[in-house]
């Protein structure tokens, strides 16, 4: 009962719906999180009055938390020769995850009362270490709870319930920490009390508990236990440390650059200023692409002693997964400032906010689409759904939105958008690399003509960035851990500590739209559709050598 089912590419394996349906309340719960910190990040920037940069300490905090956690777990398994996600089976690993994120909550409590800012750092920097543990296990017992060739479906399916967590919950959180559910402005949350923040990490740590508890108890839910020995990868290991290494050189300069912040009066200072900071992470940048090419090609000539690095797919979807991250985040958090061009309408925050929502809401469109594969129904009824569900969540981010008294009306024409996807997603035909390569270059053209048109086409292109993000990650990932056999977790968590390209593909664009113009920097995203277009085509040839045809696979369990 505590067995996975066997994995193969020559047989339809039945998905386990009960597991499934208690491991997906795990990504709903991250997105719910999100909320939390939508109001936590704000409010410290007020209430400790942070500039810019020290706000920013804590998205670092929370990427950095991901990239250590899954460093760590692979330096036990290399040096043990257990892989420790493994070892403890996947429903385990969650259960562990759960309750070190709701000790992160606790430390978060105690921070608050004691007016602490660093501790509140340290505290989300265990929420986010539980996260990463979780993570580690979920994505691959997501694959392995049935057929792998549908294994991008039932990831698909987590993150549309992530995206629900994400839409549903600043609602939630306005209405428990200001009784309202109208937008909350930035006077507000300067007001917001102490011990109303306390109750906010309160109830987030017991919900951590009540996940744990719900996994732990859950007879349903197979153990998901790999006892298989992992061969040492010290030669992997040495080359993640040695690039994190040379990573923290790169970060120490930025960092210390803003002690002469207050000192630049002009704008030629602030341009070198800028030059300055971009260098060294561009220089991030190159260390983490060098060393990973570094990797396949020293491990394709030498495979012992690399691990899952000798596994190229895995090496260039772990380039895809940062890729992926930094270009989706980028998007979004370089919206605002494009918003305020008056190309495109010279908007304030409060009304820049419907059109971010829209962004984030389109990843829960696709995603919402994406996982009707994850069940069984009849060709016509999935036909109807894929029409009918984009549509459907099209109106449930108006609603949401409209809740909150923002104004939406200028946005019902990216409708247009919407059903632009719908189209894509029958193109893709459920094949994770067909529908990789098809998202790629719909992101590379809507990119493109966000740099060319503004008004309302260029915002369009840009907004649907987020359409096209949408079904990446577990397209990325399932494609990634594909053939891995026992090197999956291990595989795993080299993937998630890819998601440290969210803390540095961003600001990059940030500078160098310092420096051209903020429509001008989005061609950062076309490279970075352009990347995940070309390991489309890569993974596919490469899966195919090694006798993996996920594309023939998905075609026959579509019928």
């Amino acid at each position: 009962m505590n067995q996975l089912p066997k994995q193969t590419t020559n047989q339809t394996i039945p998905t386990n719906y009960s597991a499934l349906g208690t491991l997906v309340t795990v990504f709903f719960f991250w997105g719910f999180i999100a909320a939390g910190n939508s109001i936590f990040i704000p409010f410290c920037k007020h209430y400790f009055k942070l500039d810019q940069f020290q706000s920013q300490l804590i998205d670092f905090a929370f990427y950095t938390a991901y990239y250590i956690g899954a460093l760590a777990l692979f330096a036990y398994g290399s040096f043990g020769g257990k892989d420790l996600v493994g070892k403890w089976g996947y429903k385990k690993s969650i259960v562990y995850g759960l309750l070190f994120s709701a000790l992160g909550a606790a430390a978060m409590i105690i921070a608050v009362n004691a007016n602490a800012f660093a501790g509140m750092l340290v505290g989300l920097f265990i929420v986010a270490l539980g996260f990463s543990l979780q993570q580690t296990a979920a994505q691959p017992f997501s694959v392995l709870l049935g057929d792998p060739s549908t294994g991008t479906s039932r990831i698909n399916l987590g993150g549309a319930i992530n995206s629900l967590g994400t839409t549903i919950g600043p609602i939630i959180v306005a209405l428990a920490l200001f009784g309202t559910t109208a937008a909350i402005s930035d006077d507000q949350i300067a007001r917001l009390s102490l011990h109303k923040v306390v109750i906010l990490y309160t109830c987030v740590g017991t919900l951590f508990i009540i996940a744990a508890s719900l996994f732990h108890f859950s007879k349903k839910v197979p153990a998901g236990i790999l006892l298989e020995d992992t061969e040492k990868a010290n030669k992997a290991l040495y080359m993640m440390l040695i690039m994190t290494g040379f990573l923290i050189m790169m970060f120490v300069p930025v960092f210390n650059s803003y002690k002469t912040e207050a000192a630049i009066q002009t704008d030629t200072e602030k341009l070198i200023m800028n030059s300055y900071r971009l260098k060294w992470l561009l220089g991030a940048l190159f260390i983490v692409i060098a060393g990973l090419l570094f990797a396949n090609t020293a491990a394709s000539k030498k495979s012992e002693g690399w691990g899952a690095m000798k596994y190229p797919q895995l090496v260039l979807g772990m380039l895809a997964i940062f890729v992926y991250v930094g270009v989706e985040v980028a998007i979004g958090s370089n919206l605002g400032a494009l918003l305020k061009e008056t190309a495109f309408g010279a908007k304030e925050a409060s009304e820049a906010t419907p059109y971010i929502a829209m962004y984030w809401g389109s990843l829960m469109i696709g995603r919402w689409t994406g996982a009707i594969s994850a069940f069984k129904l009849k060709t016509s009824s999935r036909i109807v759904l894929q029409i009918i569900v984009p549509l459907v969540a099209f109106g449930v981010v108006l609603g949401v939105n409209t809740l909150a008294n923002y104004h939406m009306e200028s946005l019902y024409l990216y409708i247009i958008c919407v059903v632009m996807q719908v189209f894509a997603f029958f193109a893709s035909k459920d094949k994770p690399a067909r529908t990789l390569l098809i998202f790629g270059l719909l992101g590379m053209i809507a990119m493109f003509v966000g740099t060319q048109f503004t008004g309302t086409i260029g915002l369009y292109a840009i907004l649907s960035g987020g359409l096209c993000c949408s079904i990446m990650w577990p397209c990325i990932f399932n494609l990634s851990i594909a053939g891995l056999g026992k090197y999956t977790t291990q595989g795993a968590a080299f993937l998630i500590m890819m998601i440290l390209g969210g803390g540095i593909i961003p600001p990059i664009q940030g500078k160098i739209a310092d420096i051209i113009g903020i429509q001008d920097s989005y061609f950062i995203p076309v490279i970075c559709f352009a990347y995940l277009t070309l390991f489309a085509i890569l993974v596919k040839k490469i899966l195919h050598k090694q006798g993996i045809n996920y594309d023939q696979a998905s075609a026959k369990s579509s019928h």
